[in-house]
């Protein structure tokens, strides 16, 4: 459990549904978590286990209709997010909490210059002149290694490439300095060599200023190299969390024991690779008509008849790795 005094941020009991045409969709069902100062959380998951809305969530950016947060909170250095009206909450958005999003065409203005969105941004949080607003875009540039910044400031974003988007997105977002970041996907469009670069960028800012960051990602791989703690979704759940370590070491879940299985691995020399990948069969069940048991169940090799008729509860297995299986134990011993 985390020191309370060290916690930047505390998830407890969020909820998220969309009501669309077909009925009630849980996007985000119970999901409770907590990241401390200098730490990095990993939300993994499949496309569809709302790992998106969790973090338009937690930005309070959930389009109104059709989707609505309807239950839980969400503690920002001991303030509850969820409580505030959208004018204070304008207050916080972009200054305490900032966000990386997949795609920085899309989040970018494309009309106006890539220095001035940065400036808007700065002087809508702090009591700045043009000027020091105007230094401290320049500044960002450079800190995130952007050659010539001064002259990158005055172009447009149609004028950078897709990696210096990237780069510009998040010397937005941490422009102010935010207790917490969240990066969604924040490589995803980005061929693999940037997507290293962006990523051990991130993580150097992070260590610099201090930001609890929450990485929102589908890779395994930056998991592992970037996360101290991870949580699988699925369906909208939490189906396990624990240290990045005691996740690799020994998977309590099924879904995430596939994934892992799913990732593509170099053959030792002298050993013939395997004919196909692994897959997790089957797919995402609709969020609208979830079975009554697990929601992994019809997908599940390890399934039985409980599985199907009750939702198992997290279960602490030590160490405060937690995870939803009835058969947990024996995940452990197949991994």
């Amino acid at each position: 459990m985390a020191d309370r005094s060290d916690l930047v941020l505390d998830v407890k009991n969020l909820k998220t549904v969309f009501f669309t045409n077909s009925g009630l969709f849980k996007a985000v069902d119970d999901l409770s978590f907590t990241v401390k100062r200098g730490e990095t959380l990993a939300i993994v998951g499949e496309s569809g286990c709302g790992k998106s809305v969790t973090a338009l969530s937690l930005m309070r950016l959930v389009p109104d209709p059709p989707g609505r947060i309807v239950d839980g909170s969400v503690l920002l250095e001991g303030t509850d997010l969820l409580a505030l009206n959208e004018t204070e909450m304008r207050k916080i958005r972009g200054n305490r909490i900032s966000m990386i999003f997949q795609e920085p065409m899309t989040s970018l203005n494309p009309v106006i210059r890539i220095g001035d969105q940065i400036i808007e941004a700065v002087r809508l949080h702090r009591n700045l002149s043009s000027r020091e607003a105007k230094d401290i875009a320049v500044e960002m540039l450079r800190l995130v290694r952007i050659p010539e910044p001064a002259r990158r400031a005055k172009e447009y974003p149609h004028q950078l490439s897709g990696g210096m988007r990237q780069r510009a997105m998040i010397a937005m977002a941490l422009a102010c300095r935010p207790a917490l970041l969240i990066a969604d996907e924040p490589t995803t469009a980005l061929d693999v060599t940037i997507q290293a670069q962006i990523l051990a960028l991130i993580l150097d800012l992070q260590k610099e200023l201090g930001t609890g960051l929450v990485l929102i990602t589908h890779d395994l791989g930056v998991v592992a190299q970037a996360a101290q703690r991870v949580i699988v979704m699925y369906a909208g759940r939490k189906v396990e969390e624990a240290g990045v370590e005691a996740l690799f070491a020994a998977p309590r879940h099924p879904y995430t024991r596939g994934l892992m299985a799913s990732i593509p691995a170099v053959p030792a020399p002298g050993v013939a690779a395997p004919a196909r990948l692994n897959e997790i069969p089957g797919t995402v069940p609709s969020l609208v008509r979830l079975p009554k048991g697990c929601a992994f169940a019809p997908r599940c090799p390890l399934a039985v008849k409980r599985c199907e008729a009750e939702y198992p509860p997290l279960t602490d297995w030590g160490g405060g790795h937690l995870a939803a299986c009835w058969r947990a134990a024996d995940v452990a011993e197949v991994a």
